[in-house]
């Protein structure tokens, strides 16, 4: 443990911010866990109304810091992607 004031307040702190930011990212875990859930029982009309949802936790994370620029928007692609490619999969059936 640190023996000067600031540096004691600066490790609560952190910890702190630690704490917000697992939350955070449990939080977009969990949303993707959600979607990634009816993409796989191949719940069109579902994934649809989870998919903007799940881009706003990612968006919410994002402009905290969470997760970088192109990180949230990698993570949005790759779900808009299993999204589109389980309609062409419905649509060639």
């Amino acid at each position: 443990m640190a023996n000067i004031k600031s540096q004691k307040k600066r490790i609560l702190i952190s910890r702190e911010e630690r704490a917000s930011n697992n939350s955070k990212k449990t939080r977009v875990k969990n949303a993707v866990k959600k979607y990634e859930a009816a993409i796989a029982e191949g719940n069109i009309e579902l994934a649809t109304e989870l998919l903007p949802q799940t881009m706003s936790v990612i968006d919410a994370a994002k402009s905290d810091g969470v997760y970088k620029k192109n990180t949230a928007s990698r993570k949005i692609a790759r779900l808009s992607k299993h999204l589109s490619d389980l309609k062409a999969a419905q649509a060639a059936e």
